[in-house]
């Protein structure tokens, strides 16, 4: 996928509008998801609601996709697939306990599930839990 807003925007025709842009480029900087609240602080400039009916809309055309961040809050991640999101972008995460960051894991390998005959799955939500190397050494580090 490109990292170009407008191209995407229009690639899933939407049109780019100055809210639509800020929200995708912020997206697309960041190497995990955001929450709502995250994008809001990030911006600094928009309401929360209008980010909201801006989510929802790329959430309707596989702009991005959403998790569970490992406490029950939904965080929102760029779609890498071509006009859609697939299983291929519902790659592993890792929450971290300590520092409540959540890692992307998109080289891992999630486990394939033959599901019965007439399910269809949308999202996947593979979440680990634990500590991060950064946490776990400044816990070592105190330890010593």
């Amino acid at each position: 996928m490109s990292d170009n807003a407008i191209e995407i925007l229009e690639n899933v025709e939407i049109k780019p509008t100055s809210n639509r842009i800020l929200i995708l480029r912020t997206l697309l900087r960041e190497h995990s998801p955001l929450s709502l609240v995250e994008i809001e602080t990030e911006l600094g400039t928009l309401e929360r609601s209008s980010i909201l009916r801006v989510l929802n809309l790329f959430l309707e055309h596989d702009v991005v996709h959403t998790i569970e961040d490992g406490r029950g809050i939904t965080k929102y991640e760029i779609c890498h697939g071509n006009h859609h999101c697939s299983i291929d972008d519902m790659h592993p995460h890792f929450f971290c306990e300590k520092c409540n960051k959540v890692f992307c894991f998109e080289n891992a390998v999630t486990p394939h599930i033959d599901l019965p005959e007439g399910f269809h799955i949308r999202t996947v939500n593979y979440m680990l839990k634990g500590i991060c190397p950064a946490c776990s050494s400044h816990l070592n580090n105190m330890t010593e």
